[in-house]
């Protein structure tokens, strides 16, 4: 297996980011590392032997060793404007919605869930 080279940010850069906002929103996608879906051709790659044969996952399942960097990847890329223009600030499955003020905050919420429909 080719170790994935995504490299999970730096707490301290997050933390950074949290600075600069005085309010919050938190998420946390509890189910979101068991929804990517393994490649198809690799999918023997995870296949374990049980009591009725042999199953081969359909999904990622937490233990396998590019789980993290490919969930880190696929945020990123999904929430991208959104990390770089610092309205959304990440680690792995949980999320901080940041804002200078009350206003900005709504606005803010509305953009993320129009990019969630995307």
């Amino acid at each position: 297996m080719i170790k994935d080279k995504t490299p999970l940010p730096l707490i301290e850069e997050v933390i950074n980011k949290l600075k600069k906002a005085k309010y919050f929103n938190k998420l946390n996608l509890i189910w979101g590392y068991n929804n990517i879906q393994i490649k198809e051709g690799d999918k023997w790659k995870a296949a374990f032997l049980m009591s009725k044969g042999l199953f081969e996952p359909q999904v990622m399942y937490f233990g396998l060793c590019n789980l993290l960097g490919t969930f880190q990847r696929m945020m990123n890329s999904i929430f991208w404007k959104l990390l770089h223009e610092e309205v959304l600030a990440n680690y792995m499955n949980d999320f901080m919605i940041l804002a200078k003020t009350k206003k900005t905050r709504r606005k803010d919420n509305l953009i993320l869930k129009d990019s969630r429909k995307a």
